[in-house]
């Protein structure tokens, strides 16, 4: 009873929830019949999905299709025996809790203001008034996410030009 009140007070510390959702997780997906690498992948993505639909607030990114393509050919020369630890082990080693940055805070933050401010602007301008007839309650939201997406996407263009002019 002091151990489950304990882990309700404190919660299981990442790793140990991650390997034993692994070990669980790997059972239930690898084994059913992974003959090629887009099974294998296809098992990977599903398991992410599963993870991160089941733990609240947290998220894992998934890492990248080469690494899973690297590890696929490791998974397929070890032995049957050796497999679920060596999955475990990739498994501790290249998953990664997702983070926010911070421009995708601020653009949350400063978004809906200004998106309600630009609304009630453009209101008044005769060839776009039309935009009166849209609720607040659904075009400030829609703004944020579309802002949220851009910001999003437009970080990871300007990091993978980063990424690519250094090597």
């Amino acid at each position: 009873m002091g151990m489950m009140m304990s882990l309700m007070g404190k919660g299981v510390p990442s790793g140990q929830m991650l390997s034993a959702l692994t070990g669980a997780l790997y059972t239930t997906f690898i084994e059913k019949d992974v003959k090629n690498f887009d099974d294998f992948h296809r098992a990977i993505l599903d398991m992410f999905n599963v993870i991160n639909s089941a733990l609240p607030g947290k998220h894992y990114d998934v890492p990248s299709p080469d690494e899973i393509e690297d590890f696929f050919a490791e998974w397929q020369a070890s032995a049957e025996a050796e497999r679920k630890d060596a999955f475990v082990e990739f498994m501790k080693d290249t998953v990664t809790l997702s983070k926010l940055d911070n421009y995708t805070v601020i653009t949350g933050i400063v978004t809906p203001p200004a998106a309600l401010a630009a609304k009630k602007a453009a209101e008044n301008v005769p060839q776009i008034n039309i935009i009166k007839a849209i609720p607040d309650v659904i075009f400030v939201p829609s703004v944020t996410v579309l802002a949220l997406i851009s910001a999003k996407i437009s970080r990871k263009m300007i990091q993978g030009k980063m990424g690519k002019s250094a090597t």
